[in-house]
């Protein structure tokens, strides 16, 4: 949290961070059974809900929109005791390629500065190549994971069509859109995957 609050400022990854973060992470501290993602920090798109933080999509017409459930797969990194650290950046409503298109400012590549971090999950790559968390949650239609995963030197995965629920995702296109793990490395993406996958009976397809 003190590495984000010193160093976002030039990176503009972060739209929001989760106020109870440090909390949440006593919680989970103070338990005798830890699920499979304890100790593991994780940042998620604006367009995921997150019961209590605010999914604006990136755009001034949901600035002030706190959602008032989780998203199939914040429930299940919660169920495995994984600590949502705030909410990214991201093209607004994950229209676009290049992170430049956010209502908030465009996000900066943290590994190649003065260059675009890629779209449309701007910020969930820039904050994991920036080290302000472990694993960050994406949405990809056409490349908004693969690209700034790409451009941002971290590894990031577009899940097969129906293997992560899209149930609570703001999507771009219903029949395209699927979320998935931007991380530091692949056994991280792999962890997370693992976690987040299967059918949901809420999904619509």
């Amino acid at each position: 949290l003190n590495r984000i609050k010193k160093e976002d400022g030039k990176i503009n990854a972060f739209l929001e961070l989760n106020s109870h973060a440090l909390e949440e992470a006593r919680a989970i501290d103070a338990k005798k059974k830890k699920g499979k993602l304890y100790g593991i920090v994780i940042g998620v798109k604006s367009n995921i809900n997150v019961k209590g933080l605010t999914c604006s999509c990136a755009s001034k017409t949901l600035e002030n929109y706190k959602a008032t459930y989780d998203a199939s797969v914040i429930e299940k990194i919660k169920a495995e005791d994984g600590v949502i650290i705030g909410m990214l950046n991201c093209d607004e409503f994950a229209a676009g390629v290049s992170g430049e298109n956010s209502a908030f400012g465009a996000t900066e590549n943290p590994a190649v500065p003065g260059h675009v971090p890629g779209g449309s999950s701007s910020g969930s790559a820039a904050a994991v190549a920036a080290g302000f968390c472990d694993v960050a949650l994406g949405s990809d239609t056409g490349g908004s994971i693969r690209v700034p995963a790409s451009f941002c030197g971290v590894v990031g995965v577009k899940p097969s069509y129906g293997c992560v629920s899209r149930y609570g995702l703001v999507d771009l296109a219903m029949s395209l859109d699927q979320i998935g793990p931007i991380a530091m490395t692949v056994e991280d993406a792999a962890l997370v995957l693992d976690v987040i996958k299967g059918k949901d009976e809420r999904d619509t397809t």
